[in-house]
Parts: C-alpha cells; sequence; structure tokens
C-alpha cells in the first residue's frame, strides 16, 4: 500500500495518473496546500521542502516503507517499482530521463510563473506577464516540435515524461497559449486525455479545493511569508 500525500494540482495529478496506470494499491491523504497543511511537522518529515505530492511506501525497498518527495522522484520510483512506463534500453531510458527533467526544470517552473502573474499576483506587472507568457509558448512550441518527429515525448511509447507532462497542459488557457497553434500537441494531449488511467487520475480530489480559505489567508500560504518562515 502506497499513502499519497497530495492536493488536486498538476504536480499531484502526475502521481495520481502513474498509480492509476500501474494498478498500485494506493490511498489518498489530502494536504490542504491553502489552509497550510504543507507546514505541519508530521508532513514535513515526508516532504522537507513542503511541497506535495509526496508518498509512503509501506512495501518499500527491502520490505522498509520508504518515504519518497518530489514529483519526479516519484515518477522514476514508481516505475522502476512496477517495471512499467519507463523505456528498457538504454538510449530510450535517457530520452525519458531528459524529457522527464524538461518538465521538471522548464514546464513546470515556467507555465507556474505564467500563472502566477497572469492570476495571483496582487499587483499586474506587465513584465511579469509578458515575459511568463512568451515563455510559456516557447515551451509549447519546443514540445510541438518534438512531436513532430516522436510519438510521445520519449519516443513511441507513452512513458513517465508524458504523465509529467500532461496535467501542466490542462489550464492552457490561463497561461495565454492557444492550443490550436500548436497542432502536434493537442493531438498528443487529446490522446492523452483520453485514456481511461488518466481520467481516473484527474478525478482524485477532483472535488477538493483550497478555495475555502479566504483570499489573504491562501495567498499567504501559497505564495506568501509561511513560505520563508525559517525552521530550527
Amino acid at each position: 500500500m502506497i499513502d499519497v500525500y497530495t492536493w488536486p494540482t498538476p504536480n499531484g495529478h502526475k502521481v495520481h495518473i502513474m498509480l492509476e496506470e500501474t494498478g498500485l494499491d494506493y490511498r489518498v491523504c489530502p494536504v490542504d496546500i491553502g489552509a497550510g497543511e504543507q507546514f505541519e511537522p508530521e508532513f514535513l518529515k515526508i516532504s522537507p521542502n513542503n511541497k506535495i505530492p509526496a508518498i509512503v511506501d509501506r512495501d518499500g525497498p527491502g520490505s522498509d516503507p520508504l518515504a519518497l518527495a518530489e514529483s519526479g522522484a516519484i515518477l522514476i520510483y514508481l516505475a522502476d517499482k512496477t517495471g512499467r512506463l519507463m523505456p528498457t534500453g538504454e538510449r530510450p531510458r535517457q530520452a525519458c530521463l531528459q524529457w522527464l527533467m524538461f518538465q521538471m526544470g522548464h514546464i513546470g517552473p515556467m507555465l507556474g510563473q505564467a500563472h502566477h502573474f497572469r492570476g495571483y499576483a496582487p499587483v499586474r506587472i506587465s513584465y511579469g506577464i509578458e515575459r511568463y507568457t512568451r515563455e510559456a509558448n516557447r515551451l509549447y512550441d519546443v514540445l510541438d516540435w518534438r512531436l513532430s518527429e516522436s510519438e510521445y515525448l520519449a519516443g513511441s511509447d507513452y512513458s513517465i515524461a508524458d504523465i509529467a507532462t500532461f496535467p501542466w497542459l490542462r489550464s492552457h488557457r490561463k497561461q495565454g497559449v492557444d492550443l490550436a497553434e500548436y497542432p502536434r500537441v493537442k493531438r498528443w494531449f487529446e490522446r492523452i486525455a483520453e485514456r481511461p488511467a488518466v481520467k481516473r487520475g484527474l478525478e482524485v480530489m477532483a472535488r477538493e479545493s483550497a478555495a475555502s480559505q479566504d483570499e489573504k489567508t491562501r495567498y499567504e500560504n501559497l505564495f506568501g511569508g509561511h513560505q520563508f518562515q525559517r525552521r530550527h
């Protein structure tokens, strides 16, 4: 059994989808990031960077429990655990890891900034909006180029690279991106969206929302001073 500490965000959905694709038994442990539950001491023991998702695999290596944070690391661990959704040949495996790192280092951080400056920042900053909207579109163009030569990001087969990237593209309109301008990405996105396991993964906690908190509290917990308090 795997305990999943999570919330319905793109990074949370990566792990939900992976668990559904692999058929592993799991239990959802909600961490309401709008309410600040990510700063609770018990959660920090599992995820030192106070970010979701995180897992505890009760049947980890050597049959001992394993706690693991960081969504990319979790995807790699679950792929290795099940022997699924990661190519086995050395070159295909490295291609998969390359595109997974592309998501972790570029798609997530840059599209996250586009979300922030376009929708969350308390003051509209034109430079930030333009900077990250342009970068979002540049990254979609990189994906479109990749998908002009490959059916999926890592090659001919669906993999953790696709699972990692797909949830971030669901909010393309909020990122200032018209998906129709990237036809190969659009075709890839629609194909993945039809997978039964993906549909099930997106339903995990789909009705939960951090909006139950007042806007000031929510902002502080997601972006404000609570993030920067020193730990002793």
